[in-house]
């Protein structure tokens, strides 16, 4: 089972329970280690949010409120999805200037307008399953409270803030010309000239070196950015800013924190977010909920880490697996299978589709091969066995044993990770009784 936020983070120190108002008055009082790590790990789920809208932002061509059809194959942000033709924006919105957005009818393929906000919790997912009353047509964003009319037979949407991100999916479903026309028929268009703030600062930091104690600099200007719905907010941030006032007090905190940090909170939260922060079956981690996450915004971090933008359960279930079956880092030095027995073939648990991806380490972005075979799904050639089992082989060079069709390029002596999707889940899935099966070493 999932360790619970309090469990991980008393692996430094007794858990302290959580900030009450004296923290307002009392910030003398220094805080203890545990302290500094809920305030650190509560703020890296914004932090990297801030990260990918500035690697938006420095993209060519980059607009708010101007969609972005990317190209099929390519996704510029961790663990992509191949399996659809993508188009992704960044709203903005004021108190005068609402956006409106356009989603073209869409039928016999999976499809989703996912739209979440500036801490990754998703406010929407538009399609026939959510917006059963309207699954397409003209939707008002508009700014919270927003009180102004919207265009006639458009649904109003409220942000939770300012800004949102788009993320839209059209399956490709064996048919890329028609899921890219349907693609590219998505709209966004700005209601008037919103006020755009940029957003805060933060300094350029990857997945293998997080950020340390600068997490703390200017924690005003983060937090006050973007609205948290998460019902704790207002005591992490409390609480964070009388770290971020420790952290500032002296050269000698700030380096403690920082060694803190760095040593101690940022190995154990990475270790943690790929072995233990949801279910553990069959050597994948997986299968808990995602998209909205309540009080639970250890794994919203934990989420924006692995596999930013990720969509609510009812959407996709997802598996992740960086250890083999014997408990071993997965490496490109060696050859794995993963066999799915007749009867428990991945099309079976899910209504619309699914689909497996490799991905480097530390990164986790696809890896480049000359066959440019970054992933399998249900549309995939790939050939079963006699006994209608299906294997899927991994490693550096086709696998003796498995056809070459079923084989997916690892890079050769170095880690990997995959991520398996089940997109529209079967209850068996949602309910913990179905998982991939082990990667198991050859």
């Amino acid at each position: 089972m999932r360790l619970s936020r309090r469990s991980f983070l008393s692996l430094i120190a007794a858990v302290a329970p959580l900030p009450s108002a004296s923290w307002a008055t009392a910030t003398s009082i220094p805080p203890n280690s545990t302290d500094m790590e809920q305030a650190y790990l509560y703020l890296l789920g914004r932090a990297l949010v801030l990260r990918q809208e500035h690697s938006d932002r420095n993209t060519e061509g980059f607009a708010y409120n101007q969609i972005k059809y990317n190209p099929l194959g390519s996704a510029d942000f961790v663990n992509p999805n191949f399996d659809v033709a993508y188009l992704e924006a960044w709203f903005a919105v004021d108190d005068r200037s609402p956006v409106l957005l356009t989603v073209p009818e869409i039928k016999g393929r999976y499809y989703t307008a996912q739209i979440l906000d500036e801490w990754g919790e998703v406010i929407a997912n538009i399609n026939e399953r959510t917006f059963p009353s309207q699954p397409f047509g003209r939707y008002a964003l508009v700014a919270p409270g927003w009180r102004g009319d919207v265009p006639a037979g458009a649904a109003r949407i409220e942000l939770h803030s300012r800004k949102a991100k788009l993320l839209g999916r059209v399956e490709l479903k064996g048919d890329p010309e028609g899921a890219i026309t349907l693609q590219k028929a998505f709209q966004v268009t700005a209601l008037g000239n919103p006020v755009i703030v940029p957003p805060p600062f933060v300094p350029a930091f990857g997945n293998k070196d997080l950020i340390g104690v600068e997490i703390f600099d200017d924690i005003d200007a983060r937090i006050n950015s973007a609205f948290d719905v998460c019902p704790m907010a207002a005591q992490l941030q409390q609480q964070a800013r009388a770290v971020a006032a420790h952290a500032a007090s002296s050269p000698q905190s700030r380096a403690a924190m920082d060694k803190l940090l760095r040593e101690h909170v940022i190995p154990r939260f990475i270790e943690y977010a790929f072995t233990k922060s949801a279910p553990y079956r069959n050597h994948w981690v997986g299968g808990g909920k995602t998209g909205n996450y309540g009080d639970d915004y250890l794994l919203r971090t934990v989420v924006n880490y692995a596999g930013i933008w990720a969509n609510t359960d009812d959407e996709v279930i997802y598996f992740v697996a960086t250890r083999d079956a014997d408990e071993n880092p997965l490496n490109g030095a060696n050859n794995y299978v993963i066999h799915f027995p007749a009867d428990k073939l991945p099309q079976s648990v899910v209504d619309a589709y699914w689909s497996v991806i490799l991905v480097g380490v530390p990164d986790y972005r696809v890896v480049p091969n000359d066959l440019k075979r970054y992933n399998f799904n249900s549309y995939s050639d790939l050939k079963k066995e006699a006994d209608g089992s299906l294997k899927i082989a991994i490693g550096p060079a086709p696998v003796a044993g498995v056809a070459q069709s079923n084989w997916l390029p690892a890079p050769k002596d170095k880690p990997f990770s995959l991520t398996f999707r089940t997109y529209v889940p079967k209850e068996e899935v949602k309910t913990g009784g179905w998982a991939p099966p082990p990667v198991t070493k050859l």
